[in-house]
């Protein structure tokens, strides 16, 4: 098993930035690939980012150049650094941890999942 403790965050300005980290903890010698994912009521969780044991990332299109993603092994930390946050990045982020390739992030139904953390981006 693996446990996943989100924070970070939080409401901010339109043009505002945050950074959301997830720290992993239990059985994480078999992860393979960490991300990020957003969900907004009504809509279905959608990958944001996602990074591989091996440093590979991919974004969403919709973040690309404004998020990045990263990872601390020592610390078994995934971290999300959002900046020139809009509105439409208003969601619940969750971090997901897999033993599985990353090519399998589109998916979201595996993994382990955080508890999910709130972003508010005013207009």
């Amino acid at each position: 098993q693996v446990q996943l403790v989100e924070s970070g965050g939080g409401l901010v300005h339109t043009g505002g930035s945050l950074r959301l980290s997830c720290a992993a903890s239990g059985s994480i010698f078999s992860i393979q690939s960490m991300g990020w994912y957003r969900q907004v009521p009504g809509n279905q969780r959608e990958l944001v980012a996602a990074i591989s044991s091996g440093g590979i990332t991919n974004y969403a299109d919709s973040v690309k150049g404004r998020f990045t993603i990263s990872r601390d092994n020592a610390k078994n930390t995934v971290y999300l650094q959002m900046n020139s946050l809009k509105p439409e990045d208003t969601a619940v982020y969750y971090c997901n941890f897999r033993n599985l390739p990353i090519a399998t992030m589109s998916q979201y139904l595996y993994g382990y999942w955080g508890q999910g953390t709130q972003v508010t981006v005013s207009s």
